[in-house]
């Protein structure tokens, strides 16, 4: 399919690439099409999803249960390696991606009702693993919130990562769990540019604001690290030490990094933007790119997915854990516990009732590689 030239405003796609499963591709007629220049409106569609506690057994996270409240991210990350999981919906892992968001209104009740069932074992919960847990929406619809609150009420470990901050409305439901050793934030700094942010993460909250909230949430006594993720080699590699030194000065005490991962369609979105702000610099981006990860743009290799192979990859991990050193930062998280759980009394037993398939993890689901 030919496509304009990038020059949408507000998001970090500019067209939907065909959905990898769909046999069949509509493109709207020339004067069915809204102007190249004019971002589409945000569509939010309810997600009837049973259960909102996913398990995987991935060996390069160190979580193994995540909880998504929405289904979509309005930031636009252009690079962002989840889009993919939108074709599991019959949308593309483009435009729709970040413009066509489904939410799970339902997601607090449905928590309750897992972390309450016999089976479930308590452990920490990642929010979230796929997409952020305050993009734009969550002011509204505080579904976050309140699945915070249910967390709290059953004293259940839970990590936040995210590049929002608003994050920091929700400091007395997280300072109170970190009192029980069962929360932690990440706040992802991918630059401290804000032009680059502007264009590469348009919907997000830009640099000093997510430094200020690390300030915040290290000041309400919660343990709070920082991700310099996804690291975009030729791009961004450079300001992995000031990223770190600055979040050091906020107050955060653990650090994590990633290089940037390409899925499917993700390529793609990503070569467009590359050859539209930084025609200059495609080849040597792509190059070290491929030199990550024997040639290709991505590698779903487990082990390698995350931290890529080779003399770049090792000299950037190498960067990465000197500059923790010298600043005292842990490569690491904070060690939760869930000695603290609880089931919450006096509520009526049909509030957990639910089938074996329904009371813990739902099993394995498909990682995006």
């Amino acid at each position: 399919m030919k496509t304009s030239p990038f020059r949408l405003t507000g998001r970090g796609a500019d067209t939907n690439p065909r959905n990898r499963f769909s046999s069949t591709h509509s493109v709207p007629e020339p004067e069915d099409a809204a102007p190249p220049d004019l971002p589409p409106k945000t569509r939010f569609l309810r997600d009837t999803s049973r259960r909102v506690i996913s398990c995987h057994h991935s060996p390069d996270l160190g979580y193994g249960a995540t909880l998504n409240p929405y289904r979509g991210c309005e930031h636009g990350c252009v690079y962002c390696f989840a889009r993919p999981t939108h074709e599991y919906l019959d949308r593309s892992a483009g435009l729709d991606f970040e413009s066509v968001v489904f939410i799970k209104h339902d997601a607090a009740r449905l928590l309750r009702r897992e972390l309450g069932a016999p089976r479930w074992e308590p452990r920490t919960v990642a929010m979230c693993g796929v997409t952020d847990p305050y993009q734009p929406i969550e002011r509204r619809r505080e579904l976050t919130r309140e699945c915070l609150k249910v967390f709290l009420e059953f004293r259940n470990p839970v990590t936040v990562t995210t590049k929002n901050q608003l994050v920091t409305r929700d400091r007395d439901i997280l300072s109170a769990l970190a009192g029980w050793n069962a929360a932690a934030v990440f706040i992802s700094v991918t630059t401290l540019d804000e032009e680059l942010c502007r264009r590469m993460e348009p919907r997000t909250s830009r640099p000093a604001h997510r430094l200020e909230a690390v300030k915040a949430l290290a000041q309400a006594g919660i343990p709070v690290g920082v991700n310099v993720a996804p690291v975009i080699p030729g791009l961004t590699d450079h300001e992995l030490p000031a990223i770190l030194k600055e979040a050091a000065l906020a107050g955060a005490k653990y650090a994590w990094y990633a290089p940037v991962r390409l899925p499917y369609g993700v390529g793609e979105l990503f070569e467009r933007w590359i050859e539209k702000y930084f025609p200059d610099r495609k080849n040597k981006i792509l190059g070290r790119l491929r030199s990550l990860h024997g040639g290709k743009l991505n590698d779903s290799s487990f082990g390698a997915r995350l931290r890529g192979r080779g003399v770049y990859a090792d000299e950037l991990e190498g960067l990465f854990r000197l500059s923790c050193r010298r600043l005292g930062l842990r490569d690491d998280g904070p060690a939760l516990s869930a000695a603290s759980f609880r089931r919450p009394v006096g509520r009526q037993l049909a509030l957990f009732s639910g089938s074996a398939s329904d009371s813990g993890c739902p099993g394995d689901v498909e990682m995006i590689k």
